[in-house]
Parts: C-alpha cells; structure tokens; sequence
C-alpha cells in the first residue's frame, strides 16, 4: 500500500505547496495528489505536522563522520557508519571521499563502495576520489608524497567503480589531456581542485571534460587582475558547476555571493567536505598519522591549516540563508536539486514528483531535521 504524505509545507517544481499530499510506493514518489483525495486515508498517512517537507540532501565530498574517516577504514561498515551519522542532518545521499592514497588504499575504497551499493548501504551514491592527481603548490592537508600522475592501468583503476558515480578531482595542469578525456571516457565526473592552474591551464582542462570545481576557492588559484586562474575560469564557464562549503571559516560569504552572482542559477551547490567529527562526540581523529583535533568548530592540522569541515549539511542550508541571503527553497536545492544535476542524477534524485527517488527530509518550524526516508524507510 502506497503511504500519503499528509500536513506538510512541501517542495515541489512550483515552490512550497501547502496543499498537496505526496504519495509515496515502495522506494519512490508516484504521485503528488491533492490532500482531499480520496486515495488518503487514516490507514495510509505519514502526519508531518506541518513540517516542511524537501528533497533529501545529497553530498559530494563527505571525507568521514561519526567518529570514521574513510581514508583509514576503508569499508562498508565504515560507510554505513558514517552515512548514519550524516542522516541525522538531512543527507540521504552522499559520495564518501577518498583524499589523496597510495593505490591499494584506493582500491579497498572502491571495493567497498561497490560493496556498499549492492548491500544497499543508506546513501551511497558511489565515490569521490579527490586526488591523487594535484598540484604540490595547493596540496592543503593532502599528503604531496601521494601525488602522481596516474599511467592506463591505473586509470582503469580509479574508474573501475561500476554501479555509482565516480567522482574525481585533480589538477588539469597536472595531467595530460588525454588522461582527462580517458578517465571521462570511461564514465567518470571531473572536478578542478587543488590547483595551481593558470587561466589557459583550467580551460584547456574544461575544454578535455572537466565539469566543475572541488571547493571552489579553497586550494585553487585565486581571481587576479592579470591572471583570472582557476576562480576565474570558473566563474566566467556557463556550463560547469562549483561545490561551495558554506561554513563562514573556507570561503568569506561576499565570495560566495560574488560566485552565486556569477554562476547561473542552478550551478553553484553545497557541499560540506566532512570530517570524522560530525555526529560523533571525539572532536579528534588521526589524518596521516597527525592528530587533527576540531576547536570552536573548525578544524585545522597542526600548522593551522584546514583539515576539511565539521560542517554538517542541515548548517549549510542554514548558513545559506543567514550569510548569503537565500530562502529556504533555494538553500535547499542547494543541497538537493543542484548537486544532483551535477552527479548526472537529475532525472531520479533531488526532487519530489513522480517517478523520483522518495529520499526525503522533514523540518521544523526552526530548520532543524526531524526525520528522513531513503528510498522511503524512514530513520
């Protein structure tokens, strides 16, 4: 039997609607119906409440959480662990993020998201690898002695993923065109980050099949005068999408309205670049054998600078709203609607209407997250 979504303020094509039920059959929505349809009764209905009702976030670069960083435990119990503690903040969908490794790391990682998928995992969508294809002078907190420039085999290695998406972030300056278009090829999404890329450089990259940018201005060339650098080639590229981590402390908020003035509507999203701290009580966890530990919610290494984000996703929506001056639905496409499209999903994930995923979450009247359904089990 088919439940009813009933009482809540939800998010369609159109805009909030308050006076629609939206029907939901084994793992997808099939209808949204009026709330007197006579397909609703007392046998069939989910109360919201009045709760606002929005497509389940979806997050490309989630480096761990609950206690769990991805790079040191690559498995599908790590993965079930660390898209649990994410569900408690609206993300029913996310990319588990493998930052820069040797090989065989990377191998393990793949196999377990691939494990992962077919165990059907809650909100596995497939795997981020960001790096290890980047630039030495923009590493970050990335090891630069992972760094390489990848030959066939392991190309075939990083894109060997085959029910997910394969996202993967490099420098383009650091690889030969020809790999770009090998890795794209072969099915893979392409994202410029950790860069030191010229203008020319990052074009050239865009023009192999880059689609968009990892973090946009975090590690990464920066807009000048003489030299647009990667921020500026992607803000004047029309068709490339940016992830942003809308945390206050990466990127000043005038920056990122700057890019949301830039970008079209629709190719600027939210991203929370993770840390094993989110949803979990240890403020601490180990990255490359360095102890990283999270103070006054921003976490750092030991020469201060940033290890990823204890941002969560449900802050970003709110943080969209209060920094950069967007409403609720807009933040919340943000973190749906948008990166979706970005991860080729746009057709199944990232909307309510017929025939899409039923990865949904409830709010409050305060935008706190009181429930979520993926695939429509609910937490």
């Amino acid at each position: 039997m088919a439940t009813a979504f009933v009482n809540g303020r939800v998010l369609t094509d159109q805009g909030f609607r308050d006076d629609v039920a939206v029907l939901v059959e084994g793992d997808v929505v099939v209808d949204l119906i009026p709330r007197d349809d006579k397909r609703i009764d007392a046998r069939n209905q989910h109360d919201l409440a009045g709760a606002y009702l929005l497509p389940g976030f979806i997050d490309c670069q989630v480096n761990g959480g609950g206690g769990v960083l991805f790079n040191n435990t690559p498995s599908v119990d790590a993965l079930r662990r660390i898209g649990q503690a994410h569900r408690r903040f609206g993300t029913t969908g996310y990319l588990p993020t493998l930052i820069s490794d040797d090989a065989e790391v990377m191998r393990r990682a793949i196999a377990a998201a691939r494990e992962a998928i077919a165990q059907r995992v809650p909100g596995v969508l497939g795997i981020h690898l960001e790096g290890p294809y980047l630039a030495p002078a923009r590493k970050g907190t990335h090891d630069a002695g992972k760094f390489r420039v990848p030959d066939a085999q392991e190309i075939e290695l990083a894109t060997s993923l085959d029910n997910g998406c394969t996202l993967i972030t490099l420098a383009p300056e650091q690889m030969p065109a020809a790999d770009i278009r090998a890795l794209v090829a072969r099915g893979a999404i392409v994202a410029a980050g950790h860069t030191a890329g010229t203008y020319e450089q990052i074009r050239a990259g865009l023009d192999a099949g880059v689609r968009g940018f990892t973090h946009l201005y975090n590690a990464m060339s920066p807009l000048q005068g003489r030299e647009p650098g990667a921020v500026g080639a992607a803000m004047e590229d029309r068709d490339s999408w940016c992830g942003v981590i809308a945390d206050g402390v990466h990127v000043h908020p005038a920056s990122l309205r700057v890019a949301l003035a830039a970008k079209p509507r629709g190719k600027v999203f939210l991203v929370t670049d993770a840390m094993p701290p989110v949803g979990a009580d240890d403020p601490s966890y180990e990255l490359y054998g360095e102890t990283i530990t999270m103070r006054d919610g921003v976490v750092r290494n030991a020469a201060g600078a940033l290890a990823g984000s204890a941002l969560d996703m449900i802050t970003a929506v709110r943080n969209a709203m209060d920094m950069l001056g967007l409403s609720l639905e807009e933040a919340a496409r943000m973190a749906s609607t948008y990166p979706a499209a970005f991860l080729g999903l746009g057709r199944t994930h990232g909307r309510i209407a017929a025939g899409y995923r039923a990865d949904l979450v409830a709010l409050d009247a305060g935008l706190e997250v009181v429930a979520t359904w993926i695939g429509g089990n609910p937490d």
